[in-house]
């Protein structure tokens, strides 16, 4: 997955940029609902970001859950073939490219829920009915053949520990990545005890945050490299802040592509963009690590 030497650029927010191409993502399935509905809008979305520079595509299964589709009268066969079109838009849009790599998205289980809760985490259930959650959707997607799962957006230790119960014996490699606030996981435990997770784990080849305010980030590569002995993953959000019951961005942008530059001095391996860093971000990313000499 990771090459030698060097860093991987990330896509961007996927959901940013299907809204610039006039797509209404109001619905709960929110980018899920494209894969049954215009795919080719997922597929054009993907190949902006590529053709920004993302050597990374992260395909649009986030909010995709066999719960979700049937809360919509979409049955579990249908389900789990929009969730492995998920897969085969993104390697469509990777064709012809050389060392572009697919990551399947596994958003958390507050994604499902749509109503904001991957922000806080604390969802009430135990690791084991977590780990029962993902599994189903996990082993879709790593049967669909991504090069890696991104468990992403995680905002519990909890629910991290059950995500990689659940990808385990799937034979795909994953990354680990948690949305953090005020050096914290969202749901308040130490970021130490969040990295460490991984450590000794062979399926996990990078963990770190993402969906997270970009100053919260050197500090978080630094710690993720030094207590998890593995590559880190980096890709915050805009600086923007999510209100959940507007279900809008609000704010400022603090995203700087330069930033990658001294997250990468750091350990950061794999590094892009979350929601509101759109394809002229990641061209910055990825003119800042040509110009630093740390691109891939």
């Amino acid at each position: 997955m990771l090459p030698d030497e060097g860093a991987l650029v990330l896509d961007g927010g996927l959901s940013n940029q299907l809204v610039d191409q006039g797509c209404d993502l109001t619905d709960p399935l929110w980018t899920a609902r494209l894969l049954a509905e215009e795919p080719e809008q997922v597929f054009a979305a993907h190949t902006a970001y590529l053709e920004a520079g993302a050597q990374v595509v992260t395909t649009a299964s986030y909010q995709a859950t066999f719960e979700g589709f049937a809360r919509r009268g979409v049955g579990r066969a249908e389900a789990a073939r929009l969730l492995e079109r998920s897969v085969e838009l993104a390697r469509r849009a990777a064709a012809g490219r050389t060392r572009v790599r697919v990551a399947a998205s596994v958003g958390p289980y507050g994604a499902m829920l749509a109503d904001g809760s991957e922000y806080r985490g604390r969802y009430g259930l135990s690791v084991r009915e977590l780990a029962k959650f993902h599994r189903p959707r996990i082993e879709v997607l790593a049967a669909a053949g991504p090069d890696v799962l991104a468990l992403e957006t995680v905002p519990d230790v909890d629910e991290a520990e059950a995500m990689l119960k659940a990808v385990e014996g799937t034979g795909v490699p994953v990354w680990l990545s948690y949305t953090v606030e005020g050096g914290r996981t969202r749901a308040g435990q130490r970021l130490a005890e969040a990295f460490s997770l991984v450590a000794g784990r062979d399926e996990v080849v990078a963990v770190g945050v993402n969906c997270c305010a970009p100053g919260e980030v050197a500090d978080a590569v630094r710690l993720a490299a030094e207590v998890s002995g593995k590559p880190v993953v980096a890709y915050p959000n805009s600086g923007e802040h999510w209100d959940a019951e507007g279900r809008r961005w609000a704010g400022e942008t603090e995203f700087d592509p330069a930033l990658v530059t001294g997250w990468c001095q750091e350990g950061a391996r794999l590094v892009g963009g979350c929601c509101r860093v759109g394809p002229p971000g990641i061209a910055g990313i990825a003119a800042a690590l040509r110009g630093g000499g740390r691109a891939a």
